[in-house]
């Protein structure tokens, strides 16, 4: 979206063709019923994709609707089938931003912006979710992060109005535009201009919070409010832009936002140097290495930067999320990880702390520290971990070495550290992930992925580490 700046009435009429394709969006549990999912996805390409109402019994009407989930699922970087698969669904019903995805939807001229660099804005009412200094933070937070990269300013004005008209509303809130209660519809914005542009609308039928407890109220308004400033949507799934809420914590901008933003307004001119989040990582990226690899009762999980891909025998294509919108509490880089299915526990590592987790659960008393397994405390990181199911052995490793952990025992193998190089003749000296599966090991180092006989103590094969991904 972008910055209007127009008569009232033009807004008015142009918020009047945006609202013909609006409809409320589904969340919640979703309906197996054929005809439900059915009503879910129309629904959701209506709103956000620009699905033509009244299209049933006609002509083409099949072919528009599979170009409509074409290109929702090019959007989001599904497999691009036109059918109505599983991870369609499932992302449909994720809790995302009210705006539609697709600009030329969106009924607004592009490239448009505010005129003046100094913008007021104004709170016109509260959430009872929150204290009123707690709203007022989160939002001055979220301007700050749009302030740091360009030349805006934004002075709060107390009565009268603002150019950014700051609210909470439930259901019909007096836009044409309603919101749809708990989950779904977040929020939304209109681009810049006179009239209702600018302004934010937040859902006071969702719970808001400081933290990650509930909805991030900074987390939104940040997103939300880079729309009012004339940012769309980006398909980029760590950026801020992106319309799928996740929680997170630190600077909430990636190259992407930056890029966007200055498109419109150019830098700072102070010149404040800000170091944006890394871009969601692109799994067929020829030069594709992983932080750690993981089962999770029968799914495999591959860690990569803020991210991690969810692999399941029933999806037909990798699924990326940030790991903060899973487990708000484990840290954004994943050293290594490894699954014991005795246990039905997931064990986490980054620097000298590890997590469990019991399926999606974080399991009371964690974070520890890794000494507690009897490594020295020279090591300061483990770099791979892998659950031997055969001999009930956890490998280590670490640097040029690697340890053997027994789990019956709870205590670490006499004899160890042992040499990489030395025990698995034709691997790389250094672990970056490790996976085991019906007596193969399967070492990953960089974008190269070795497949290890552990019977026959050899390399069977090399092939590239993202060919786990289907790539």
């Amino acid at each position: 979206m972008s910055v209007l700046d127009e008569t009232k009435a033009t807004m008015t009429g142009l918020l009047l063709l945006l609202v013909g394709l609006v409809a409320h969006c589904l969340a919640g549990p979703l309906p197996q019923d054929n005809k439900d999912n059915m009503l879910l996805a129309e629904r959701y390409l209506r709103q956000f994709y620009g699905l033509p109402a009244g299209l049933k019994g006609r002509q083409g009407s099949q072919d528009a609707f599979q170009d409509k989930i074409k290109e929702m699922q090019e959007f989001f970087q599904l497999t691009v089938t036109g059918n109505l698969d599983e991870n369609t669904l499932d992302m449909m019903r994720q809790p995302r931003c009210g705006v539609p995805d697709v600009g030329e939807y969106n009924h607004f001229p592009r490239k448009l912006k505010w005129q003046n660099n100094n913008v007021t804005f104004r709170i016109v009412n509260y959430t009872p979710d929150l204290k009123k200094s707690d709203v007022d933070r989160a939002i001055r937070t979220a301007l700050n992060v749009w302030a740091d990269v360009t030349p805006l300013t934004f002075k709060k004005l107390h009565q009268g109005n603002a150019d950014i008209m700051i609210s909470f509303g439930s259901r019909e809130h007096g836009d044409y535009n309603p919101f749809d209660g708990p989950n779904g519809l977040l929020a939304h914005a209109y681009p810049p201009g006179q009239g209702i542009g600018g302004d934010t609308h937040f859902d006071e039928d969702e719970h808001w919070s400081k933290d990650s407890s509930a909805y991030n109220l900074f987390i939104v308004a940040a997103h939300e409010l880079g729309h009012a400033l004339g940012m769309s949507h980006s398909t980029d799934a760590g950026a801020l832009m992106y319309p799928v809420y996740s929680y997170g914590i630190g600077y909430p901008l990636t190259e992407d936002d930056i890029e966007g933003i200055q498109d419109l307004y150019g830098e700072n001119p102070d010149h404040k140097k800000v170091k944006p989040k890394p871009d969601a990582p692109e799994k067929c990226d020829p030069k594709m290495s992983f932080d750690a690899v993981t089962e999770l009762r029968g799914e495999t999980i591959i860690f990569k930067d803020r991210f991690y891909w969810r692999i399941h025998p029933q999806f037909v294509e990798p699924e990326q999320t940030l790991i903060k919108s899973t487990w708000p509490s484990l840290p954004n880089k994943v050293d290594a990880a490894y699954e014991n299915p005795e246990k039905d526990l997931v064990f986490i590592f980054s620097g000298i702390k590890m997590w469990a987790l019991n399926g999606y659960t974080l399991v009371d008393g964690y974070p520890k520290y890794i000494h507690r397994l009897g490594l020295p405390k020279s090591v300061r990181k483990i770099d791979a971990a892998v659950h031997i199911r055969d001999t009930g052995k956890t490998l280590l490793f670490t640097d040029e070495e690697y340890w053997s952990f027994d789990e019956a025992s709870g205590r670490m193998d006499k004899g160890y550290p042992r040499s990489i190089e030395t025990d698995f003749p034709g691997m790389h000296d250094e672990v970056d992930a490790a996976a085991y599966h019906y007596g193969y090991l399967y070492f990953f180092h960089e974008e190269v992925q070795y497949e290890y006989s552990y019977n026959s103590r050899k390399v069977i094969r090399i092939l590239r580490a993202n060919s786990i991904l289907n790539c």
